[in-house]
């Protein structure tokens, strides 16, 4: 019986754990926190799954939150500055947005009740390479520092070596749903993006609140003032700029009702986008397999890191059950398998964190507001980054996607 590996228990690795099993796949995963832990501690992110994740986790058995209360339909756009627009986009099927803290722990005991083998420890370079001894294959699906720096940077992939954005999300009270239920965008041109996402969590239904702000922008005090310092301080910050650089979303706010969910529900920091090699072959002749955040650093501008990472365990999982022999071939057809979805979505991430921003992207955005057919397209291409970049990747593109939907009735 074949026996596989796992590093790390994030959704690339329980949804990859989950396929396995479902094929017979002995699968063993290392954590270094249980169940319990991930419950009961900090922000993890503020993730949204669209409908193609949604899909999958319905073939995979675990879709415990069907019920329309969980989802969103649409997205909603603000683009700020001289002549501010609003405009909408639907999806073709919803999304929805589930507190990691309640979703990661329901998908261990999903996992463990599957026969699934959690082992609780902290892991190293050398502790991985021992794995290889002991299993068929290891994949790598979370680590930093040393565990990251198995797989090399590609640099064809990879433009920034600095972050983009100094990030700041937290989930509040006192912010209304629009009707119906959606995500809502706004930018702020050379200060920031802010992204309202509906999601369900430990006190109900709260609003994500994704401050994507410029390094050196009046937004940036959002990331470098913390929280925990003068909670009230910061909850009075967080109304001064929404009302001055994100208004849409400022208007949903009830002043008296905003309110973080708790002091463990606001995360501040910052990422660097990067593709890592899918591969890496050890000195003892074995290989490890990248997956989810170890392969795949994005920024969540365009929410697509869960997503990419669940696209890309269902893609292993098939060429491990496929599949009999653990070698380079193997590791090779993975990374052909997996390249165009995974790909496109680091450059689209690349596009948008972009600064300043190509001016094809800009006129793209701009004709969003006056196609509507057009920003239906860009929204539920949310569910499929290739076809996105489709859209945007060069000056030609957007001008043709422009022209195509040229011929439909224009509508703000």
């Amino acid at each position: 019986m074949k026996d596989i590996g796992i590093i790390g228990a994030g959704v690339a690795a329980l949804h990859l754990g989950l396929y396995l099993r479902q094929h017979g796949v002995e699968v063993s995963v290392y954590t270094n926190k249980t169940a319990e832990e991930v419950a009961e501690g900090l922000l993890l992110n503020s993730v949204s799954h669209h409908h193609v994740t949604v899909e999958r986790e319905a073939r995979l058995g675990v879709d415990h939150w069907p019920e329309d209360e969980y989802k969103y339909f649409c997205h909603n756009h603000y683009l700020g500055g001289d002549h501010p627009q609003f405009f909408r986009g639907d999806f073709t099927a919803p999304s929805r947005a589930i507190d990691y803290r309640i979703y990661l722990p329901r998908l261990m005991r999903d996992l463990e009740e599957r026969g699934g083998r959690f082992v609780y420890r902290n892991m190293t370079v050398p502790d991985i390479e021992d794995l290889t001894t002991v299993h068929d294959l290891v994949v790598v699906s979370t680590g930093k520092g040393d565990i990251a720096g198995l797989f090399p940077r590609r640099a064809d992939k990879s433009p920034y070596t600095r972050p983009m954005r100094k990030l700041a999300v937290g989930l509040w009270h006192g912010v209304r749903r629009r009707e119906p239920n959606s995500v809502e965008l706004s930018i702020a041109p050379g200060v920031g993006e802010l992204l309202a996402i509906p999601m369900y969590s430990f006190g109900g239904h709260v609003m994500a609140l994704l401050c994507e702000n410029v390094p050196g922008g009046d937004l940036e005090v959002l990331t470098d003032q913390k929280y925990a310092d003068d909670p009230e301080a910061y909850r009075r910050l967080m109304l001064d700029k929404l009302a001055q650089h994100h208004p849409t979303v400022f208007s949903r706010i009830d002043p008296n009702q905003f309110r973080l969910q708790g002091p463990k529900d606001i995360l501040q920091g910052a990422v660097v986008p990067v593709l890592r090699e899918d591969y890496v072959r050890l000195p003892n002749g074995k290989f490890l397999l990248a997956l989810g955040d170890v392969h795949s650093t994005v920024d969540p501008v365009v929410g697509q890191g869960a997503n990419s990472a669940s696209y890309s365990a269902e893609e292993v999982g098939q060429c491990i059950v496929d599949d009999d022999v653990y070698d380079a071939r193997f590791c090779e057809k993975v990374a052909h398998r997996r390249a165009t979805r995974v790909e496109a979505t680091t450059d689209w991430v690349n596009e948008m964190v972009a600064l300043p921003p190509a001016p094809h992207l800009q006129q793209f955005l701009g004709a969003l507001a006056t196609h509507r057919s057009l920003c239906d397209e860009f929204t539920e291409n949310f569910s499929h980054p290739d076809r996105q970049m489709d859209l945007i990747a060069t000056p030609e593109r957007v001008a043709a996607a422009i022209a195509r939907h040229s011929v439909l009735t224009p509508t703000a």
